[in-house]
């Protein structure tokens, strides 16, 4: 199946262009029928230009995407011609295209949800879920208002995660490019000084002195060794399960970041698990989808033995207490959940509760860090004066003698 870009007019006049797939030019055309629209011109696009191509849609482009079939449907608006006023409305050359395959499959009789699934890069397994269940019980407008919601909610928890990271990624370039001119360059230079006295130096200078050779005659092999780790590791962790699960094991043992990524994946957890359960979507199906959206290998794990545990015949409380990765939080406000009979409500609770949080501790742990870099700083010039300095004096004291 070749692409094609397209120049088209609707059935008011209105121009519209895009890209969409088609066997050849009479399937475009009748492609393009289905959705209204009569083919003007048209080009084949190269399989080697469209590597090249961004083939991406941006979480806001969901959340649009979201908000404005939630307002169409609400009003009524036939979901083909929302899909179709969505694709004309897009900047996004991609998110057009997929528009366009979506409203060309529901004009040839799928159901949305079914039309979605056909693009797993860009609607994963919880979206298209929430969409059949919205189908099946009519909800259609809500699930599109509660997604909406969420993914706003996961675009700015990752928006406020990277301004937190920006001023403390500065700091760090800041001290490792004053480090690395200190070693090229003036700790040489101070180098010459030192050995026209003549003197036999300490321990500490002879250390810096090392450090500082091997930045003037090995700097790229610093540069290279950290890279080739880093990748070998990354293609390791990718290939072998056990050592993503080791590495996913450790990242929630880290002494610092570590209680905050649980805590990110609770409320994440929380908050995908109530909109499921509030759509209609069954428990023991929602706890399986959760498994792939949780980002971790051993909490999907115990959500596996949780699965296992409540199909069984178990409590959902005592099921989550038992697979012991879930706070007491959690496992408290699930139970209320059971008592009461409003489990999504208990769930959204802890996914607010642990938003609040990791926010004061993100922005505690980002007031610690400043300090603690310029500490750091600190400490690497005053090794770097007392090496320096240190034979220095004691030339001159020798000198008095």
């Amino acid at each position: 199946m070749a692409t094609f870009n397209y120049r088209a007019i609707d059935q008011t006049g209105r121009y519209a262009q895009g890209q969409i797939d088609a066997i050849n030019e009479v399937d475009l055309e009748i492609r393009l029928e289905r959705m209204g629209l009569d083919l003007i011109t048209f080009k084949s696009t190269e399989k080697s230009k469209k590597a090249f191509s961004q083939n991406k849609v941006s979480n806001r482009d969901l959340v649009m995407f979201c908000f404005q079939l939630e307002q169409l449907t609400s009003a009524g608006v036939p979901m083909l011609e929302g899909l179709n006023d969505l694709r004309e409305s897009t900047t996004n050359p991609f998110f057009q295209k997929v528009l366009g395959a979506l409203a060309g499959d529901v004009e040839g009789g799928k159901m949305l949800s079914q039309a979605l699934a056909e693009h797993p890069d860009v609607f994963d397994e919880v979206f298209v879920n929430l969409v059949a269940a919205g189908e099946q019980t009519g909800q259609l407008p809500a699930v599109f208002d509660n997604l909406s919601n969420t993914l706003k909610w996961q675009d700015e928890l990752l928006g406020q995660t990277k301004r937190l990271l920006a001023y403390p990624l500065f700091v760090l370039v800041v001290v490792m490019a004053a480090v690395t001119f200190l070693m090229i360059y003036l700790v040489p230079e101070m180098v010459k000084f030192l050995n026209s006295l003549g003197q036999e130096l300490p321990l500490n200078t002879r250390i810096l002195i090392f450090i500082s050779n091997a930045f003037v005659n090995y700097w790229w092999l610093i540069l290279v060794i950290p890279i080739v780790v880093i990748t070998g590791l990354a293609a390791y962790i990718r290939q072998s399960a056990e050592a993503r699960y080791r590495f996913d094991y450790i990242k929630l043992k880290l002494p610092l970041t570590g209680e905050i990524l649980h805590k990110i994946i609770m409320a994440r957890f929380a908050r995908y698990f109530a909109l499921m359960y509030q759509t209609g979507i069954p428990i023991l199906q929602a706890i399986k989808t959760c498994e792939n959206i949780v980002g971790n290998r051993v909490i999907a794990d115990a959500l596996s033995r949780v699965h296992a545990q409540i199909n069984a015949g178990d409590s959902m409380s005592d099921s989550f207490h038992n697979a012991g990765l879930f706070p007491p939080l959690v496992v408290r406000m699930i139970k209320v959940g059971e008592n009461t009979g409003a489990l999504d409500k208990s769930l959204l609770n802890v996914s607010y509760f642990y938003d609040r949080d990791v926010n004061e501790q993100m922005q505690k742990m980002l007031k610690l860090l400043e300090p603690a870099l310029t500490v750091v700083l600190g400490l690497i010039l005053a090794f770097i004066m007392m090496s320096v300095l240190g034979p220095v004096y004691d030339s001159f004291g020798k000198m008095k003698l």
